[in-house]
């Protein structure tokens, strides 16, 4: 793997947790989009977070797509 790969994925993620550790609550909203699919019957409990695995896919290709662009 390429140094400079491993250099931007080091500081994406640290970029993102200086971003929890700042503002606990940023994502609050993160799982509960609509099409996050919820059911609780009896003992059993079924979370399916559809719009927000979409939502994530999307945020990492645009990453992906703009390293790629510019390194």
């Amino acid at each position: 793997m390429n140094p400079k790969t491993l250099i931007f994925i080091g500081l994406c993620i640290c970029f993102i947790g200086l971003i929890l550790y700042l503002f606990p609550n940023a994502f609050k909203w993160f799982g509960n989009l609509p099409g996050d699919f919820k059911s609780d019957k009896g003992n059993v409990k079924v979370f399916f977070p559809l719009s927000s695995m979409i939502l994530v896919s999307l945020i990492f290709n645009l990453i992906y797509r703009l390293y790629k662009y510019f390194l």
